[in-house]
């Protein structure tokens, strides 16, 4: 349960960096991403969940980390 909560902490940390460094940028970010057709989003999400996985397996099994 510990380490589920610090990991949702990291989350939330990663996930704030670009709101709070570069608010006008984001908010492009997030018009340009409005604009793209929910396939490529789902796309770029299952890439982002495939590296986050394949990074758990690295550090948890491979020992790289």
């Amino acid at each position: 349960m510990e380490d589920l909560i610090t990991v949702i902490g990291m989350v939330l940390i990663l996930e704030g960096i670009p709101y709070f460094a570069f608010p006008g940028t984001f908010k492009g970010w997030i018009r340009h991403m409005l604009e793209l057709p929910d396939s490529q989003l789902r796309g770029y999400g299952l890439i982002s969940m495939a590296i986050g996985l394949f990074l758990i397996y690295l550090a948890r099994h491979a020992g790289l980390f």
